[in-house]
């Protein structure tokens, strides 16, 4: 924005202020056409209209600085010519065309409220076309490069996820002769940090599958309706992208149990959440697997995981061993490092996150960039500064497993937590 004096910025933050204020945006916009800021001028006046579009006086304004050649001071305007016998004197200006003035700034003011399609504005589909039919609000990834080889360690989830959507997949024939539809969703559940996302994306790239995530700011819209709009463009997004992994993170914020909401949205969302799961009609969703991820699945409502929708529970635990070391090694791969011993430091690491050991490699490396800076010579990373690293990080996963445990020891209705009690008696932690 260019220089302007203390009168027009003081204006500004008026009109911003009180944005109904026609008198105030008029009054500023005389200004601005004073300073031969024409384009502006236009703008606010057009602003003026919506609020008062019988007004004579924005009206005139508009008229003013529509004829304007541009953001210059305009010139004094020229005397009409004198009225001859031949020739009478023409009026100073025409009338003047609304049509016109409105086509020219539809790309500066857009409509106040629109009737056609809500808030949201719908862009290019994936494929970069513009097919209205098909246009899609929500960003999908392309298959990726990321396998569940990717994954170090956790060989039971690897397994879960096999039976539940890969073997399927790799074999068309006995899936139907098993009557296996594509269909399906899995609830991933457990402490946070621990790689429940990169473990989704496997999966997409396992199935050579579009990947789509969701979350809640993704849905929720500030007008009535719209949010449940979205969650269907989601599901329709990926019909048309399938194969297709809709990803559904942090379901205990999208799907908590409406018997604790207070506010009828949230439970409209959820609501239309159930309804795109069943997919309403037959097999619309054979191609689209979705799956969630949570921290707190004692929060997700109870109809989401029901047979039929979210109905498979995956827990996600701490890295093992072997997952632990490939995250170390992830890490430190573009670090200055020197005869560390990932031995030692996955042997103390038990129950960290992946989100831990990322902090511990960090946390090392701050250390020997630390001492290169005071020494003036730089040294590389060692076992030694991984391993006091390591001794000042607290497992984040303790605070979870301390609610889980109250969760798995006295609300396991149905077996829905045997997996999870299983893991805490083999630790010891009950």
């Amino acid at each position: 924005m260019p220089d302007e004096s203390p009168l027009l910025r003081s204006l500004r933050a008026a009109v911003t202020a009180a944005p109904d204020d026609v008198p105030l945006r008029v009054h500023f916009a005389e200004l601005l056409l004073q300073e031969g800021r024409a384009d502006e001028a236009v703008g606010q006046a057009a602003v003026a209209l919506q609020h008062a579009p019988g007004d004579p006086a924005v009206r005139d304004l508009m008229a003013r600085a529509m004829n304007l050649p541009g953001p210059t001071a305009p010139a004094a305007p020229a005397a009409p010519a004198p009225a001859t016998p031949e020739a009478p004197a023409a009026p100073a200006t025409g009338p003047f065309d609304w049509a016109a003035a409105e086509r020219e700034v539809a790309d500066l003011v857009g409509p106040r409220f629109s009737d056609q399609e809500g808030p949201r504005e719908a862009p290019l589909t994936a494929d970069g076309s513009g097919d209205p039919g098909t246009a899609s609000a929500w960003e999908v990834d392309a298959p990726g490069a990321v396998r569940l080889a990717d994954v170090g360690g956790m060989s039971e989830v690897k397994e879960r996820l096999e039976a539940a959507f890969l073997a399927p997949l790799r074999n068309p024939e006995l899936r139907r002769l098993y009557g296996k539809s594509l269909r399906g969703g899995l609830l991933l559940y457990g402490p946070p940090g621990c790689g429940k996302t990169f473990i989704a994306r496997a999966v997409a790239g396992e199935l050579g599958a579009s990947f789509l995530s969701v979350s809640l700011s993704d849905i929720l819209d500030m007008y009535i309706g719209a949010s449940e709009r979205n969650v269907h463009d989601i599901f329709e997004t990926a019909r048309r992208q399938a194969p297709c992994v809709v990803f559904l993170d942090e379901l205990d914020a999208l799907g908590a149990k409406r018997s604790r909401m207070q506010h009828s949205g949230l439970r409209n969302v959820v609501n239309q959440l159930l309804t795109e799961l069943d997919g309403v009609d037959g097999d619309r969703n054979d191609g689209v697997f979705v799956l969630a991820a949570t921290n707190v699945p004692w929060d997700v409502d109870l109809a989401l995981r029901r047979p039929g929708r979210l109905d498979r529970t995956l827990l996600v635990l701490p890295p093992d061993a072997a997952a632990r070391e490939a995250i170390l090694r992830y890490h430190l791969r573009e670090r200055p490092i020197e005869s560390v011993d990932l031995g030692r430091i996955v042997k103390i690491t038990e129950d960290f996150s992946g989100a831990d050991l990322a902090h511990l490699c960090e946390s090392a490396a701050e250390t020997a960039l630390l001492d290169s800076a005071r020494t003036g010579t730089v040294r590389m990373i060692g076992t030694k500064d991984l391993l006091s690293a390591a001794r000042q990080i607290r497992p984040s996963s303790e605070s979870w497993f301390t609610a889980a445990r109250n969760v798995a020891t006295f609300a396991n209705d149905g077996g829905m937590y045997d997996d999870l009690l299983g893991y805490l008696k083999k630790k010891r932690k009950l």
